[in-house]
């Protein structure tokens, strides 16, 4: 038998955990990048509307937009992408919270052989890839993403969020926990010489995750991408080639 004809290797069970995330309340997938439509001031908060009208009026969003891409996120995934050569050509790869799917488009047009993403939210299908709704924090979810790939990845993708609580210390406890997990299931799962980013924000305390990083990978490092928002404390963690 081939290697392309053998079953895939099943995932060594994953500890159990804690849920992490909750069902996002309104909303679609292509609502989070691509929505034109605003409902009024009594049927959202204001800074729902704030952020919708910013969505809208983004350069980066619109150039979205006009190039078919679901979000601006595939700018950011693409400019990370082009520095560190993540995608290869046949490459397997897993995209966690990967609603509206930017990235899976990314992934696929520069020649991944397999994509699968998973989200809360409902993705719309995009030709070359398998999109799954789910939590992906909720025990048997990793092995559905690994048998839907059909073996283990050559690179892991998170751009998971969360509701925000808007008590800052519980916020940030969330997002490293996401971090955490993330990272846990590509240390995990991997191929050797494989790649991983997740996304992670400047000032939040992920320095054990970077030390667990730094240990499973050769290179771990820091990026900010141009279509990232100046405001925005948000940056990406780059974990290249596991080691064996």
């Amino acid at each position: 038998m081939s290697e392309d004809e053998k079953p895939p290797e099943s995932v060594p069970a994953q500890p159990a955990r804690r849920k992490m995330v909750r069902q996002p309340t309104g909303g679609t997938a292509a609502g989070r990048g691509m929505g034109t439509q605003m409902k009024t001031a009594d049927k959202k908060s204001m800074s729902s509307v704030q952020w919708i009208k910013r969505q809208l009026a983004d350069p980066w969003s619109e150039k979205a937009r006009a190039e078919g891409w679901r979000s601006r996120a595939a700018f950011k995934f693409s400019e990370i992408d082009d520095r560190f050569h993540l995608v290869k050509k046949g490459s397997r790869v897993i995209d966690l919270g990967a609603a509206p799917g930017g990235w899976v488009q990314v992934c696929v047009n520069r020649g991944a052989a397999a994509v699968v993403g998973v989200d809360l939210l409902m993705i719309e299908p995009i030709p070359g890839s398998v999109l799954i709704q789910a939590d992906f924090t909720e025990p048997g979810v990793d092995q559905q993403l690994i048998g839907e790939l059909g073996g283990a990845p050559d690179l892991v993708l998170s751009d998971m969020a969360h509701n925000t609580v808007g008590h800052r210390q519980t916020d940030h406890l969330k997002i490293i926990a996401l971090i955490e997990i993330a990272a846990e299931f590509a240390i995990r799962t991997l191929k050797p010489g494989g790649h991983f980013v997740t996304k992670n924000f400047q000032g939040g305390d992920a320095g054990e995750v970077l030390a667990n990083l730094r240990a499973a990978f050769e290179e771990v490092k820091y990026v900010k991408p141009a279509a990232s928002r100046k405001g925005s404390s948000e940056v990406y963690l780059v974990a290249m080639r596991k080691k064996g």
